[in-house]
């Protein structure tokens, strides 16, 4: 809920003529942060994505819960269709949610193994304990290149890089 109270909180303040500069740094700060698993994933994958497909792991804003509001799913997603990417998601909950969403823009799987075949990347985006421990070698297999962008930070580094895996993740230097 924080963006949520972030945002009434500085509407509250901006109704009684009080300025709360730091809030809404906050407010563009969460916003910027949106932005970047598209921009990883394009690091990765080069900016023009036609013809590519993505699988996400994640639609809701956060586990146990379908609640689409704020999620960064959203952003992400929006991004990779304006970019020409194909995306085909899974997420435990949240599938009707999405559906409101984006409609048919988007191939809603189960189970979440469904989502990575032929995809050239996988996006994590809520840490669902499924999502924890994964098969690795089925990944692999399923994936047409072993790359994971984990907006998580579900997983080791170093397992990753031993796996053969490519892995970005989120505030920590690639291995």
């Amino acid at each position: 809920c924080f963006p949520k109270d972030v945002r009434a909180l500085v509407k509250t303040a901006d109704e009684n003529g009080v300025s709360l500069d730091v809030l809404k740094a906050v407010q563009d700060v969460n916003q910027l942060q949106k932005k970047k698993l598209a921009a990883k994933l394009k690091a990765v994958l080069g900016d023009d994505l036609s013809g590519r497909s993505v699988a996400v792991w994640g639609l809701a804003f956060k586990a146990k819960t379908d609640d689409m509001r704020e999620s960064p799913a959203i952003d992400l997603i929006e991004e990779l269709l304006a970019s020409g990417a194909a995306v085909c998601a899974y997420d435990p909950e949240a599938k009707e949610s999405a559906r409101r969403v984006f409609g048919d823009r988007i191939r809603y799987v189960n189970p979440m193994y469904d989502a990575l075949e032929g995809a050239d990347a996988l996006v994590i985006v809520t840490e669902w304990l499924e999502f924890r421990n994964p098969d690795f070698p089925r990944m692999k297999q399923l994936l047409k290149q072993p790359i994971i962008v984990d907006g998580r930070n579900l997983y080791d580094p170093e397992k990753m890089q031993s796996l053969g895996i490519t892995y970005v993740s989120r505030g920590r230097r690639s291995v």
